[in-house]
């Protein structure tokens, strides 16, 4: 099943807004496919225009800038701690942008868009006081 991403069919007021035209194959979204924490794995599809993008499925590693030592280290992801994108989320290990993963150097904030830049970038963050 198809996405649509073309006009409502209402108004914001609940009102009936009559179609100037039928869908367009432009219009359509592709299905909805999320990173999630394993064996790392990165597909290509083509965008509009004949350019190309990737997008992550699975990933073992995130590059983790750390704002105390100024330096880029890589590391291993144990597992999802927190997302605001979808509480659901979190028990099944998926990643979207502004996650917050646990791996080896500490809680890291997911800064890239996994499912558009095809690499993890992330932020250390310091461990909530609990």
């Amino acid at each position: 099943m198809g996405i649509w991403q073309g006009r409502s069919r209402r108004k914001r007021t609940g009102g009936r807004l009559r179609p100037v035209r039928k869908k367009r194959r432009f219009e359509i979204a592709r299905e909805l496919q999320t990173a999630t924490v394993g064996a790392g794995k990165v597909k290509t599809y083509r965008v509009r225009g004949g350019n190309r993008k990737l997008r992550i499925l699975t990933a073992m590693t995130v590059n983790v800038y750390d704002p105390a030592s100024r330096s880029m280290k890589s590391a291993k992801i144990v597992t999802v701690r927190e997302n605001p994108a979808n509480p659901n989320y979190v028990q099944r290990n998926i990643i979207t942008r502004g996650a917050i993963l646990e791996t080896e150097l500490g809680l890291v904030q997911v800064r890239s868009r996994p499912g558009q830049d095809g690499v993890l970038n992330g932020v250390r963050v310091a461990a909530p006081a609990s």
